[in-house]
């Protein structure tokens, strides 16, 4: 287990340079006061890991919501947890039901206690500086800005995207994959694909039923615009003369090479997010029994800090034979999902080893907990 601390953005920082660059007076001020934000988290970074949050007794659900009155000191003042509630405004609120649906979502599925698998208490924050237009996970919280007011509102309101912050935070503890090149992408990569299931086990909702947008609540009417990334298809969630169009690439030919936004990590994991929305419906059903469980045990046996796309493909592929059986069609799909984007697995992926002997698909029809049962 690795615990590599480093600082995430929902919204890449391209997106506020292009804002910045194509715009001026207030708007531009107010991308570039986002971007110092942003900064201003990650220089905090050091401080802020010096004092870790406390493991609780193993599975127990805490929570702690607290409200930076739009400063950036961290934490901020406790306006809710699972023993009191001072007066919690929407967002407070709203952040308090993200966290307890998201843990009940790694336990109830996936028997994992919190964060760190050992019942760390789940801290965010909330009101975060002034008119911040982001969502971050800084190495041990999560930060929620208000909002920009004129292309983003309240970051709480979706819960894929509190689910999205909080699994870097479970990347961090299991994998620690540096986020640079396309191990940070992999790291952004695991963050919507685990924020669409736990937005999908809310509704209760199949593949064929999910709109696979990551985002989708946060973006005001005048933007033209559905999201900020679509799994469905990557390239097209925005287009906005301020905010630019959607760089996702879908395939690996198509792969961005550069310096910036830590060698393309947010945009490039567009190509595994297709993967696994190609994977999902070929599979059908819900996701979360299926393709979550490939994932999450892939996440926590095979990835390594510096782990590749097709170390990933390879990786999930066999996965899928280990608890599907090996030729069958659930790892055929997973297979069948890679090679589609660019990146096939070899033929030795495809087969068992003398330590995984085949194992009947009929496994895979597990029973799921409705969303009703959520303790909130």
């Amino acid at each position: 287990m690795s615990n590599i601390p480093y600082v995430c953005g929902f919204i890449p920082p391209h997106v506020f340079h292009h804002v910045a660059g194509h715009s001026s007076g207030t708007v531009a001020a107010e991308a570039r006061s986002t971007l110092d934000h942003m900064h201003a988290v990650r220089e905090d970074r050091t401080r802020s890991l010096i004092a870790p949050v406390p493991s609780a007794n193993p599975r127990r659900k805490l929570r702690n919501v607290y409200d930076a009155g739009h400063r950036r000191s961290l934490p901020g003042k406790l306006v809710q947890s699972d023993h009191r509630s001072l007066h919690p405004d929407q967002d407070a609120k709203e952040a308090f039901f993200a966290a307890g649906a998201t843990y009940d979502f790694y336990y109830q599925l996936y028997g994992r206690d919190s964060i760190d698998g050992r019942g760390q208490r789940i801290d965010c924050t909330v009101h975060f500086g002034d008119h911040f237009a982001n969502a971050m996970w800084n190495g041990r919280q999560m930060i929620f800005g208000d909002g920009d007011g004129r292309f983003f509102g309240r970051f709480t309101a979706a819960v894929d995207v509190f689910a999205h912050e909080l699994t870097h935070g479970v990347t961090q503890n299991e994998a620690g994959l540096v986020y640079k090149g396309e191990s940070g992408a992999l790291n952004e990569h695991l963050s919507d694909a685990f924020g669409i299931m736990v937005k999908q086990f809310l509704a209760d909702q199949m593949a064929e039923q999910s709109d696979w947008l990551i985002g989708k609540g946060i973006l005001l009417p005048s933007v033209h615009g559905v999201a900020i990334r679509s799994m469905a298809a990557p390239g097209t969630a925005y287009d906005d003369p301020l905010l630019g169009k959607d760089p996702q690439p879908w395939h690996m030919r198509d792969y961005v090479r550069g310096a910036g936004d830590n060698g393309g990590i947010h945009i490039n994991s567009g190509i595994p997010n297709h993967a696994f929305y190609l994977a999902a419906m070929d599979v059908g059903g819900r996701t979360w029994p299926v393709l979550g469980r490939i994932w999450y045990q892939t996440l926590r046996e095979h990835l390594r800090p510096q782990s590749t796309f097709q170390q990933f493909a390879n990786a999930t592929t066999r996965t899928a034979g280990d608890l599907f059986g090996f030729g069958g069609t659930i790892q055929t799909a997973v297979a069948n999902a890679w090679e589609r984007v660019g990146l096939p697995t070899p033929p030795t992926v495809l087969v068992p080893s003398r330590n995984h002997p085949p194992v009947p698909e009929s496994i895979w029809a597990v029973s799921v907990p409705p969303s009703a049962h959520l303790n909130n």
